[in-house]
């Protein structure tokens, strides 16, 4: 069987994520997943309008929230529901590391395992598929995923110097009926 994106990234460090990080990640195909989440926004307005370009939700508390996944060999696209507020991104690989495409804004991470949890670090970004900024502006933004009570959870945090906080979003998530 083709390993899955983040199978073929980790490699064996796979099998030491916690049980709920893996089984999100061994997802082939559709699937849902449906939980909540609370997002926070920063103060700053250049903050304000880099997450407003980038697509990123509005501050919430509790917010139901869905992600829906469509797992393919060739990457991934995650479908995110903050109880109304879609934010759509796509997933490849590129040697051994994860590229994200969010919005008009390139994310290269480097992952790695960690007691059972899963941290994703820039490792470099382009702007408009083009523009190469300088990864060190992106040491704020960071994503953790875990496992708490046998849910699956997230930790995404996003600041940037003079812009301070642009968003930092944090909850749990479980299987749901299929997308």
């Amino acid at each position: 069987m083709t390993p899955t994106l983040f199978q073929a990234l980790l490699g064996a460090s796979f099998y030491s994520l916690a049980p709920a990080v893996r089984a999100l990640h061994d997802v082939r195909g559709r699937a849902r997943y449906a939980g909540r989440a609370t997002i926070a926004r920063g103060r700053n307005p250049l903050g304000r309008l880099c997450a407003a370009v980038a697509g990123l939700p509005k501050a919430r508390e509790d917010v139901p929230t869905t992600v829906d996944f469509d797992a393919r060999p060739d990457g991934e696209t995650w479908q995110r529901n903050f109880g109304g507020q879609r934010m759509r991104s796509r997933l490849r690989r590129d040697g051994r590391l994860l590229v994200e495409r969010l919005g008009p804004v390139r994310f290269r991470f480097a992952l790695h395992a960690q007691d059972g949890d899963l941290w994703w670090r820039v490792n470099g970004v382009k702007l408009l598929g083009v523009l190469p900024l300088p990864a060190s502006l992106f040491d704020g933004v960071y994503c953790r995923e875990g496992e708490h009570e046998g849910r699956y959870t997230f930790e995404v945090e996003a600041a940037l110097p003079l812009c301070g906080r642009l968003i930092r979003y944090e909850g749990w998530l479980e299987p749901a009926e299929s997308a």
